[in-house]
């Protein structure tokens, strides 16, 4: 069963799936809270049926593919994550109204911001299968008022999060702006997404995921005074959608389990909750201790 719905009604729709007994593909966030996450997490285990979250960012190719380099020590150790979002407008993007964005903006409905919480969910997702699990977060959020509701409503941005990994002497950064007014070429929503990974002998860039905003190859490599492009196939952003949907189903023909499994997205949603708490106590906030 496929739920696309608002955040809000994921826990009790899931729930409801899996005594029903359907394996359940909840999109992302899976849930407004952890509390909510391992109830989800109980009922597919007691059903004895695949929970996963249908988060595409981490089977974008370039991602992958960087990911194998990673694994193969083409960078040595990693030091640092940078991620940044932008907003945009284009004129070849999705048409989408306002109206169908209203709901995202409801705190009860949504969980939080859609540029950190919603879309963030991909980023933190990204950030956490390149790097590895989350020790601490560090978060900043500002709001900025949105002209087509005369200023009525505030959307999350601009902001930035830091992070520690759990692994030694490696951190991360994520930034997100709202720039309405920067022209962004996209077939899809008009959002400029982009990753550096810093290694010890190199560093990996993934230059594109829904628009295509600088004129580089989608995955680039520098290393020994060099910058080579990565051949990759499959660089559109729907190619990701295409991989996340035939990975879910051959996992469910082995047996296996996705790579957002229940668990997984739980520990991304810690992590995304992580940032939100932070940036409304100023203080730094441990993701494994999000509840």
């Amino acid at each position: 069963m496929e739920l696309l719905t608002p955040h809000h009604l994921h826990c009790s729709m899931t729930v409801q799936a899996c005594v029903a007994g359907k394996h359940v593909s909840v999109q992302k966030p899976m849930a407004l809270s952890a509390a909510e996450a391992d109830e989800m997490i109980a009922a597919s285990d007691k059903a004895g049926v695949m929970l996963r979250v249908y988060e595409n960012f981490v089977y974008y190719a370039p991602a992958v593919r960087a990911r194998q380099m990673i694994e193969t020590g083409e960078i040595g150790d990693i030091r640092a994550v940078r991620l940044h979002v932008s907003t945009g407008t284009s004129d070849t993007a999705w048409d989408i109204p306002l109206s169908a964005w209203l709901w995202r903006l409801n705190q009860k409905q949504c969980g939080g911001g859609p540029l950190v919480f919603d879309h963030g969910y991909h980023l933190f997702s990204i950030a956490a299968y390149l790097g590895g699990p989350v020790e601490r977060v560090y978060a900043w959020i500002d709001q900025t008022p949105l002209a087509e509701t005369a200023g009525v409503v505030k959307i999350d941005a601009p902001a930035v999060i830091m992070f520690q990994y759990q692994a030694p002497r490696r951190y991360g950064v994520l930034d997100i702006e709202h720039t309405p007014k920067m022209r962004i070429h996209s077939q899809y929503y008009a959002d400029d997404d982009r990753i550096e990974i810093i290694g010890e002998k190199g560093i990996l860039f993934i230059n594109r995921y829904t628009a295509k905003t600088i004129d580089l190859p989608e995955l680039m490599l520098f290393k020994d005074g060099v910058t080579t492009p990565i051949p990759v196939e499959g660089v559109e952003w729907h190619d990701s959608f295409i991989a996340a949907t035939q990975d879910c189903i051959e996992q469910l023909k082995l047996g296996g389990q996705p790579r957002l499994d229940g668990r997984a997205g739980k520990a991304v949603l810690q992590f995304t909750l992580a940032a939100l708490q932070s940036a409304a106590t100023g203080k730094e906030v441990r993701p494994v201790e999000v509840k």
